[in-house]
């Protein structure tokens, strides 16, 4: 099995490198998916949320009201702390019930940690066999940012430089996929990849 991870800032093209591995082959482990699937209802993360932040952080139906949810921790950087005591080991104990379910299913599996923010919240103790960055230069993520997703400027920069800088994910990539030229030419990187390392 080879395992993984994949990275990039916010509109950089990393969906769409995600979904070409899938196309090869690659089992994709979306870090955001995971995330909302251990706060679902009924799962020991929303229980625990409950009894920490007051049952005013969930809906008639029982589910996660993630703006309030919000509204409590980045006014208090405790209380963001205590949320991430209770999910990121949730993260990482289905991240990695997944990853052993793949390799089970097949011992030559290439799974894909899909991770927005891989070196914010692992940095270089990620332990991953390989790092895949997906880098397009700020000016153009933001370009993407408003003229696709109709963000305004001022909030586009700001997503930005809340992420890790360019240099801090280079530093733990051992491939970047250069995503600020075509679609075709982001792709064609990812087969690239891809035949070195299943050929």
């Amino acid at each position: 099995m080879s395992w993984i991870g994949l990275t990039g800032g916010i509109a950089a093209g990393k969906s769409a490198v995600a979904q070409r591995l899938a196309e090869h082959g690659a089992v994709i482990i979306d870090a955001d998916v995971v995330a909302r699937e251990v706060v679902e209802p009924g799962t020991a993360g929303l229980d625990r949320i409950v009894e920490e932040f007051g049952p005013e952080v969930v809906d008639a139906d029982g589910r996660l009201i993630r703006p309030a949810l919000g509204a409590i921790v980045f006014r208090d950087p405790a209380k963001r702390v205590a949320l991430e005591g209770i999910t990121h080991p949730a993260i990482r104990e289905r991240t990695r019930a997944l990853r052993d379910a793949a390799l089970a299913a097949d011992p030559d599996a290439v799974v894909v940690n899909d991770v927005p923010l891989l070196v914010e919240s692992r940095g270089r103790d990620h332990g991953f066999d390989e790092v895949i960055v997906v880098h397009a230069p700020a000016e153009e993520r933001i370009r993407r940012m408003v003229e696709l997703r109709g963000m305004d400027r001022a909030e586009a920069e700001r997503r930005i430089a809340a992420q890790a800088s360019d240099e801090d994910r280079r530093a733990v990539a051992t491939a970047v996929i250069d995503a600020s030229g075509t679609l075709e030419q982001t792709l064609a990187q990812v087969d690239s990849w891809w035949a070195a390392h299943r050929g």
